[in-house]
């Protein structure tokens, strides 16, 4: 088992620092692809990981961390240069004789899609579908740990809420941590998932009313939401540190969210690893620590 090597990228992101711990703690080999080695890739170094530096845009880098591997994830930012990333991973993996890839795509990748991202991201499929590499996609809703992003978190602890343009519009958020077993399962058994698209969402369905009311349990303070539209939104947005690409991509989704896209709720997660997904409520008591109120 040790044998076999497995490429993580994003690996110092949420489901790739996820995805390497739990191959490691299986046993498995794993070299991952980070752009930059500080304390985060360290981190990962002393779990056993091997560490590689390079760009995803730059196919001299991923053919060389590609080399020798069998399995790999692929997972992107929200930025642009999805497409031409996908290519250079998709003919790179196919050179290095790769036997299959996890593509992290999103519930909103569709061809007809507002967002430049999600249309990217269906695209992406298509180039990894192209290239004949076994692929698997996988397209999840808004992550649980949206809930732990410092935009999040500081508005909660500064005004007590969050202020978002989502209406009522309902999902199931699903963690990180739960889509890192699935990835890890896939990865080490390819070949029942091979050519199959899997949408990723939470057990149970909630609206931010519900999400917010659900913090304010397990924190034992009110903790409210208040909804915004989404020209309210796009200009607190655009008075940070956010990129018109992102604050295109967010205006998008969050029409989508409204149109309920986002919406539903699925087993698959609990069917490939034998166990479900995490609650909202046990998401944020297992983060308890990171809710606390700011100085």
């Amino acid at each position: 088992m040790a044998q076999t090597k497995i490429l993580i990228t994003g690996a110092t992101g949420y489901t790739g620092r996820y995805t390497t711990e739990t191959l490691i703690e299986q046993g498995f080999s794993v070299r991952t692809l980070v752009h930059r080695q500080d304390e985060r890739s360290e981190q990962l170094r002393s779990t056993g990981a091997e560490i590689t530096t390079g760009d995803m845009l730059n196919l001299n880098h991923v053919r060389e961390a590609l080399e020798g591997v069998s399995a790999a994830y692929f997972v992107y930012p929200i930025h642009p240069g999805l497409i031409e990333a996908s290519a250079y991973f998709a003919q790179a993996a196919k050179e290095a004789g790769v036997a299959a890839i996890v593509n992290m795509s999103q519930i909103s990748a569709r061809r007809e899609s507002k967002s430049d991202a999600a249309r990217d991201h269906w695209i992406s499929e298509r180039v990894f579908d192209w290239s004949g590499v076994p692929v698997t996609h996988l397209r999840p809703t808004f992550f649980a740990q949206w809930l732990l992003y410092p935009r999040t978190l500081a508005t909660i602890a500064d005004h007590g809420g969050f202020r978002l343009p989502f209406a009522k519009g309902r999902h199931a958020p699903i963690a990180a941590e739960d889509q890192a077993r699935l990835i890890a399962a896939i990865l080490t058994n390819p070949l029942p998932y091979r050519g199959k698209t899997y949408p990723l969402r939470g057990p149970v369905e909630m609206n931010y009313f519900e999400i917010a009311s659900t913090i304010s349990e397990i924190l034992g303070r009110p903790i409210t939401y208040q909804p915004i539209t989404i020209d309210e939104y796009r200009q607190e947005l655009g008075q940070l540190s956010v990129s018109p690409f992102l604050v295109q991509h967010l205006c998008a989704v969050a029409l989508d969210c409204q149109d309920g896209i986002f919406a539903g709720t699925d087993d698959i997660i609990e069917g490939v690893t034998g166990k479900p997904p995490m609650t909202v409520q046990a998401f944020v008591a297992s983060h308890k620590d990171a809710f606390s109120t700011r100085e």
